[in-house]
């Protein structure tokens, strides 16, 4: 046994985050703790980590051998320490040892003639060699290497935010421990990092006790989760996917028996209130049971789920046009060249290594910053609602409710609905007593959450979210990804997190070398399997979205909001290719079927127009393969046939609404 919790619990004051958990840790269990932000996941790493227990707190069995490495969300470092010296820090035996030999190697270094230091330093030799000791430094470059530290002597106050989290990762890492506990460790990653981590984390022989909101990474690393649900604790044996079975079936086995006890109270509670000659004849005990039972439904846990209501501010014909931006600094392109027309129901995911400039990308289409070169134009009725990295609180003493305030008083859904800013508070999990808390009492993710609901109550109708998977929770993201079915406007997300970039996205901007952005067709599955085709032929040319595929999206979106005729906007091609259409009766409506068609016709055109540019590029790539082109022109003809076949169904039904 590595580790045994009895009856853990924490509160503050009278706000309890958990009471009476209980679960075993044996070697090879690698557990992951889901669960609402708040419920104190990171509060049960830390007392866990620390062995911070008390006697009213429950019981913390740890083996004397144990060893323990643990990451916090913001871990301690000393400023003045290089990367390499933070890296061996620590109380295990082999960090002391290598501390020891250290000293020794410096003591030796002054006092060159000293037998007794030589022989003291021989002895640590043969410890080293031994402990296999020799090897960790070795390590932990190729580790720092992966995570994109350089400079081993670098010191730690020079460091980013996101630097320094990623040094300390190495650290436990390299460490060797029996127990590893990881807070948030896949938070700041781009995702070939990730997919790293996941392999290292299942090679490593010991237990894993951490939390994560990076779904695919839970699912692949995790055997055991342990779900935090109202104060509560449940281990399921299994990972992401198996969890979600089993938390259902528990939640209706829950719901039937809570629905069973209110029957019974409401039986006892008909005869209970017959009339007072009755009441005397009552059984003493009938009447004590009563009341044990009225005591039980009224602590009978009804479900807290949060809710979004999808809403957003009507769409004007024109929305976002990029033409040519570029952003350049310090003698690099970050962004080049790049031209879109945003589509009216675009679903966008934006990926790319840390420091690329996506959310440059992203402060340029809100305006928070100029590009270098090229334009942007923003339609009137365009209404940003922006989700960024960080939270901005300008207040964090104001009040829950006072802050959601500021942004709106109420929302109308689509249906009409009128919903308070209190009762929207409600729907996300903020309960009353917590609605009036100063924001700074609230935990990092719960302020992430209030962020998110601040964003959507001021009705936005288009969404631009920087990594918004970082710090909120798995269940308020598959809420989101729900809310982001139904949204009637357009939708750009950075994010590192690929079950999220495959649930909402349908294109795929990808920054590449010299500040182009490559475009791919699809969800972020399709991508990664673009860039593996990519690598195996060594002749494909690089895609340029920029200089290319922006005509396909800026033509479509011309074409469908019929704005005036502007030279570089028609689809000269398709529209050449389509034969006139027979007039029609003028009485002629669109049926309800051919409405709907219509309505999704722009999406069918993006696709089928990216597909024929992708085709093309592998065409110009193909080299002296001919048999493989000769395919890729039978696909390039159908495609270009199946795009000719929809643009003619466009005009017929544009036609047909006009009249």
């Amino acid at each position: 046994m590595i580790l045994s919790a009895e009856g853990l619990s924490r509160s503050y004051g009278e706000r309890v985050l958990f009471s009476d958990i209980s679960f075993n840790v044996e070697e090879g269990d690698k557990y992951g703790i889901i669960g609402v932000n708040g419920t104190g996941k990171s509060t049960l790493l830390k007392m866990i980590a620390l062995q911070d227990v008390g006697s009213k707190e429950g019981k913390l069995t740890v083996p004397g051998n144990v060893v323990m490495e643990y990451l916090p969300q913001d871990p301690p470092f000393d400023p003045e320490a290089t990367v390499l010296e933070q890296i061996f820090r620590g109380n295990s035996p082999l960090m002391v040892l290598l501390r020891s030999y250290e000293l020794a190697v410096e003591a030796v270094d002054r006092e060159p003639d000293n037998l007794k230091l030589q022989k003291e330093l021989l002895a640590l030799q043969s410890r080293m060699d031994s402990e296999y000791a020799w090897q960790l430094e070795s390590e932990a470059k190729a580790v720092l290497s992966q995570l994109g530290i350089a400079n081993l002597q670098q010191k730690m106050g020079e460091l980013s935010g996101g630097q320094r989290k990623r040094v300390a990762l190495a650290g436990v890492l390299v460490r060797p421990s029996d127990l590893l506990i990881l807070d948030e460790p896949t938070n700041h990653m781009d995702n070939s990092t990730v997919a790293w981590l996941e392999q290292e984390l299942l090679k490593r022989k010991g237990a894993l006790l951490m939390v994560t909101h990076d779904r695919y990474f839970f699912d692949r690393v995790v055997n055991r989760t342990l779900e935090i649900d109202n104060g509560k604790g449940y281990v399921y044996v299994g990972n992401y996917s198996l969890f979600l079975e089993k938390r259902e079936e528990r939640r209706i086995a829950e719901a039937s028996a809570a629905q069973k006890l209110r029957n019974i109270y409401r039986r006892e509670l008909a005869w209970i209130s017959r009339g007072a000659e009755a009441r005397r004849t009552k059984k003493k005990d009938r009447v004590e049971r009563f009341a044990q039972l009225e005591a039980e439904v009224k602590n009978v846990h009804t479900e807290a789920s949060l809710e979004l209501s999808s809403v957003s501010s009507r769409l004007g014909k024109t929305i976002i046009e990029l033409d040519q931006v570029g952003m350049r600094y310090d003698g690099l392109d970050y962004i080049k060249d790049f031209s879109y027309v945003l589509l009216r129901n675009d679903r966008i995911g934006i990926v790319g290594p840390n420091g690329a400039g996506k959310s440059t990308l992203m402060d340029i289409i809100t305006g928070k910053c100029q590009p270098t070169s090229g334009s942007l134009t923003v339609g009137q009725t365009v209404k940003v609602g922006y989700f960024s990295q960080h939270c901005e609180f300008p207040r964090p003493q104001d009040r829950v409710l006072e802050y959601i305030k500021e942004a709106n008083n109420y929302i109308e859904t689509a249906d009409g609905q009128k919903i308070s800013a209190a009762q929207m508070l409600e729907r996300f999990l903020f309960p009353p007593e917590l609605q009036w808390v100063p924001i700074a009492k609230l935990s990092g993710g719960e302020q992430r959450r209030l962020y998110l609901l601040r964003v959507l109550m001021s009705a936005p109708n288009i969404l631009l979210l920087d990594e918004p998977t970082n710090d909120l929770d798995i269940p308020t993201l598959s809420v989101l990804e729900d809310y982001l079915d139904t949204f009637g406007g357009a939708v750009i997300a950075v994010s590192h997190d690929r079950y999220f970039l495959d649930r909402f996205a349908q294109k795929i901007f990808a920054f590449e070398e010299g500040g182009t952005i490559g475009y791919y067709p699809g969800n972020y599955s399709d991508y990664e399997r673009y860039t593996k085709e990519e690598k195996n032929s060594a002749a494909l040319e690089r895609r340029d979205y920029g200089k290319g595929t922006a005509k396909v999206g800026y033509d479509t979106a011309k074409a469908s909001t019929k704005p005036k005729p502007k030279a570089s906007a028609k689809p000269e091609k398709a529209v050449e290719a389509a034969p006139k259409q027979e007039a029609k009766p003028a009485k002629k409506q669109l049926s309800y079927k051919e409405r709907q068609e219509l309505e999704h016709m722009d999406q069918e055109l993006a696709r089928a127009e990216a597909e024929l540019k992708m085709l093309e590029v592998q065409i110009n790539s193909c080299g002296s393969d001919f048999v493989k082109l000769g395919e890729l022109t039978e696909q390039q003809e159908r495609a270009q046939e199946n795009l000719d076949r929809l643009m003619e169904r466009w005009l017929y039904l544009s036609e047909l609404a006009e009249e």
